[in-house]
């Protein structure tokens, strides 16, 4: 909201005003500026991720998390409300730079929720870190992301250094797989969790194998898998490649069990691979609808569907920033805020580690039953 007032209002009334828009700094009731003097009524929070595109459900998943903290903050602040500006990267991490200069140039964007995946993180991340805007990405898991050095990164999940060893475990333990295979589709995301799988499974691995984002024929992979014997396939990458591959494994004949990681966890790979799908187990370090009963309730009441992949993470990334934007906090002051953020969240306690790493991570199963994602619990 802008002022609109002009100089023959009494001092007393421009006062007022612009005490309501939170000009004063550190005042948890309002939002504004940290730096006093300017009016702050008009701050955006930026969502980046793939809204459009094969990867757009993930990023839509987010985007529903977003929406709804916004909500909520703006029924709170009606007088000063924030709004939120997309950045879509249809996940594709060329169109990352451009799309992290327009956000860093817009003035009124006081942190970024996202990236999203894991390569655009790597190509945009820079530019945020060297122009001081925060990002809390709710879903992009490389685990090299947070060893650049970047005081902007944040990060409200897990990492696949724990989702790799999360997976290899249960292929080990639960699935008692003794011939595992593993492909990955060259990806930023999708290799580096395959390689990490691929370490903790050691000399069992019986084969490996790399496809390519947007291939749809994998007849040459599933002609190693098969020749292998395996008897489990860990998958990293993405569910638009994921589901073809998954049909035509078991078009072929095979039996083994399929896992894949956060990257397939949509509803487009049940929905594309059709009965192939039904056994699939899918690793996330994203918690299950029942654990926040209350944010489940919401979500079903604005979306008629249940939260979905990384929409509770979402909702905690933008909450963050809200919470600092109430707190008086401005795009300069934002990252210490962020850096001493210690609250309970909808997914987890919200608090970091000097990287920007949450300090509470859990990493949760699911597997494919009647048409969706069902929690089997988390991997311990």
């Amino acid at each position: 909201m802008r002022s609109t007032l002009k100089l023959a209002v009494p001092i007393v009334v421009a006062a007022l005003a612009l005490g309501a828009c939170g000009t004063k700094g550190g005042d948890t009731s309002t939002a504004g500026s940290s730096g006093g003097g300017a009016k702050a009524c008009d701050q955006k929070i930026g969502m980046f991720g793939a809204l459009t595109g094969p990867n757009a459900n993930l990023g839509i998943y987010i985007q529903n998390g977003v929406n709804l903290a916004l909500d909520d903050y703006n029924k709170k602040h009606a007088d000063c409300k924030v709004t939120l500006e997309n950045y879509d990267s249809q996940g594709d991490p060329t169109q990352a730079p451009a799309l992290a200069k327009k956000a860093i140039d817009d003035k009124k964007v006081v942190g970024i929720v996202g990236p999203a995946f894991s390569g655009e993180s790597k190509a945009a991340d820079p530019a945020f870190n060297e122009a001081g805007l925060v990002t809390i990405t709710p879903s992009a898991t490389n685990p090299k992301l947070a060893d650049n050095g970047w005081k902007t990164f944040f990060r409200v999940l897990g990492n696949d250094a724990t989702q790799g060893p999360a997976a290899a475990k249960y292929i080990k333990d639960t699935v008692k797989a003794t011939k595992p295979f593993v492909i990955d589709d060259a990806s930023e995301y999708g290799k580096g969790l395959a390689d990490i799988v691929r370490q903790d499974l050691g000399s069992a691995v019986v084969g490996n194998d790399t496809v390519q984002q947007k291939q749809t024929d994998f007849s040459a992979s599933v002609t190693k898998v098969k020749a292998s014997g395996a008897d489990a396939l860990f998958y990293g990458g993405y569910a638009p490649e994921a589901a073809p591959l998954v049909k035509q494994l078991r078009d072929a004949g095979w039996k083994g069990t399929f896992v894949a990681a956060d990257g397939v966890k949509d509803q487009s790979f049940i929905d594309n691979a059709g009965p192939a799908a039904v056994g699939a187990v899918v690793t996330c370090p994203c918690v299950p609808a029942d654990i926040a009963p209350e944010f489940a309730k919401a979500y079903k009441a604005k979306y008629n569907q249940d939260p979905n992949t990384y929409s509770g993470e979402g909702y905690d990334a933008a909450t963050i920033l809200l919470d600092g934007i109430a707190a008086g906090k401005d795009r300069a002051s934002m990252v210490d805020f962020v850096k001493s953020y210690d609250k309970k969240g909808v997914t987890k306690q919200l608090k970091f580690d000097a990287k920007g790493e949450s300090s509470d991570i859990k990493v949760f199963a699911y597997k494919v039953e009647d048409g969706k994602f069902v929690s089997v619990g988390e991997i311990k």
